[in-house]
């Protein structure tokens, strides 16, 4: 048996969509490998869960309570699971809190480990992994050596496949352990309404907004939309907006459904960021701005126009 374990991650108590989606991926590499699926749940309890995460493949959910987050207590915890149920495969979110303690755990138990994955697929038992390169404008396939490969997977890059796993629910006794790391205080001032990293649309404004009393422009779009607030650079770097909502080389890297780039160039820096995106809106003046060559649909025109009239009309559409 060639067993897949993932590790699912939580946000206010609820199952972020990235648990579904590697659980959903684990099922598939499972099948082709001949294992089980088990979807660790870092919580008291994981009845809660245990319903969604069947419905996408788990075969057992393990329940670890590793106490609030802390990146040497859940490596030490996460390393125990895996040293007791001996995956050939690990799924980790390429999250915040993934990038974190995922290559923590890789030393533990003495694995490889291949980071931001966009792809994944199965050769010859090993699983492949397909991530983007110089900043985005490449891709290379890699694969793991070791017995255990451990793989940390970008949000909303993997489709969620219902096709139901054993869903039994088990509690670990594994533990965070000694820890040298405290967290002294949290600061979530900066935050955005809906996170980048987990977001499914993004709407993203760059110079072309002119200035920040014009956000609410763009905030009211995302708002419709159910979409993160995401800015370019060189936004963030006149102080119209905080460093949270940067998207690119030096911000963050999303992979949403739909970007909606309003007001952006395309500089190779932001399009490292969002390159990966499924479809990408460019509203800009400039038609021969850099966004438009990777764009799926592009819009040459004031932003100031489009933006309000996209915003109504989707409204009318959405209630």
């Amino acid at each position: 048996m060639a067993d897949v374990l993932v590790v699912s991650e939580l946000k206010d108590g609820e199952l972020k969509k990235i648990s579904r989606e590697l659980t959903s991926a684990a099922r598939k590499i499972a099948d082709a490998i001949g294992g089980k699926v088990h979807t660790v749940v870092i919580a008291a309890s994981a009845d809660k869960y245990a319903a969604d995460l069947k419905a996408v493949g788990a075969d057992a959910i393990i329940t670890a309570n590793l106490g609030d987050f802390n990146p040497e207590g859940y490596a030490n915890g996460i390393a125990a699971i895996i040293q007791e149920k001996k995956p050939a495969v690990v799924l980790i979110p390429h999250s915040s809190q993934g990038k974190e303690y995922s290559a923590r755990v890789a030393i533990k138990v003495n694995a490889g480990i291949v980071a931001d994955a966009v792809g994944l697929s199965v050769d010859g038992g090993k699983v492949v992994a397909k991530k983007p390169i110089y900043s985005g404008k490449a891709y290379a396939n890699f694969k793991i050596s070791s017995d255990i490969q451990i793989f940390t997977v970008r949000a909303n890059s993997q489709e969620v496949s219902q096709k139901e796993g054993a869903g039994s629910v088990e509690a670990s006794s594994a533990s965070a352990g000694e820890v040298r790391l405290k967290s002294l205080s949290k600061d979530l001032s900066g935050g955005n309404k809906v996170q980048l990293a987990d977001a499914s649309i993004i709407v993203s404004g760059g110079r072309g907004i002119k200035g920040p009393e014009n956000w609410p422009l763009l905030q009211d779009l995302a708002d419709t939309l159910g979409a993160a607030l995401g800015a370019s650079r060189a936004t963030v770097d006149a102080g119209w907006i905080s460093h949270s909502h940067q998207v690119g080389q030096t911000g963050k890297t999303v992979s949403p459904n739909c970007y909606i780039a309003c007001g952006i160039s395309g500089a190779i820096q932001h399009l490292a960021g969002m390159g990966s995106s499924k479809y990408i809106v460019a509203i800009n003046k400039d038609g021969d701005a850099p966004i438009f060559k990777v764009a799926t649909y592009g819009v040459v025109a004031d932003l100031f126009e489009v933006v309000p009239a996209l915003t109504s009309e989707f409204k009318k559409v959405l209630g």
